[in-house]
């Protein structure tokens, strides 16, 4: 039998249609809202990072899928409220894209200057100041994004005006800083206290903000980085479970000093391989 022909993006725009239909479409997906889709939309970027992180295409081509699927899902919303629909989206990105690369699609003269350093946050600046006059450096940050994320543009916004250290030696010298402003909230005389715990939040997040700056200032990602810290202890910590049900045991039955131990043990054969 000949291979059934793959689906076309009209299908798919055809099938989410037929899915929030009134009267025919899934109650499940009537029900949903610009609101309760959002959160889904942010775990399937999620998702598609985390096929690129375990170096998977199989992988990575389903999250891809699912993306995309919570990409017409909101423009099928918004077509039926009449506010746009998924043709709209597609243009708004391809102007966008030929508006964005005058190197490569531009006049001769423009193809000829070539990309210019910066010539993107230029073309973005200059696009928001059109578009939102008097809007401020950071008025464009999302406030959505995760935390780490969101930091990290907040302080390149604020340095494309030259608010910046000029060097990463400023921004050590500013965690340590930020370090002993923590030390000494954790060490105040009003142990325990709503208005402790407060300055501690405080200058955590302070600190927090600091480290975000100095991956910056590495040319690091911090939320990358930090996927990447998690999944090795994730993995290190596995590797204690297994040391342990050799002996006969769980973690529940174990203690502080046997699982550092293993851990340490995990570290060296791993640090051998």
């Amino acid at each position: 039998m000949p291979p059934e022909a793959k689906k076309s993006l009209a299908e798919l725009l055809a099938i989410m249609a037929a899915l929030r239909a009134p009267s025919t479409g899934c109650p499940w997906d009537l029900a949903q809202t610009f609101a309760t889709i959002a959160p889904y939309t942010i775990e399937e970027a999620y998702e598609v990072a985390d096929a690129i992180e375990r170096g998977d295409p199989a992988a990575l081509r389903e999250e891809l899928g699912d993306l995309l699927l919570q990409v017409v899902y909101h423009a099928r919303m918004a077509e039926e409220q009449g506010a746009f629909a998924f043709a709209d989206v597609v243009d708004a990105i391809a102007r966008k894209m030929l508006r964005r690369h005058p190197h490569v699609f531009g006049s001769a003269a423009e193809r000829a200057a070539g990309a210019a350093p910066g010539f993107w946050e230029r073309i973005k600046d200059a696009e928001k100041a059109q578009e939102r006059p008097g809007a401020g450096v950071l008025d464009d940050v999302p406030v959505g994004l995760p935390a780490l994320t969101r930091a990290v543009k907040l302080q390149q916004k604020a340095a494309s005006v030259g608010f910046d250290w000029p060097s990463r030696q400023q921004v050590l010298d500013k965690f340590k800083e930020e370090l002993g402003e923590l030390e000494a909230a954790l060490a105040a005389p009003t142990a325990g206290s709503p208005r402790q715990q407060e300055a501690i939040a405080e200058e955590m997040g302070d600190l927090l903000f600091v480290m975000a700056n100095l991956a910056r200032h590495l040319k690091l990602e911090p939320e990358t980085i930090l996927r990447q810290a998690n999944a090795k202890f994730a993995r290190r910590f596995a590797g204690i479970e297994l040391k342990l049900a050799a002996a006969g045991k769980t973690p529940q039955q174990s203690d502080l000093a046997e699982m550092d131990r293993f851990w340490q043990e995990v570290k060296a054969e791993e640090d051998k391989a």
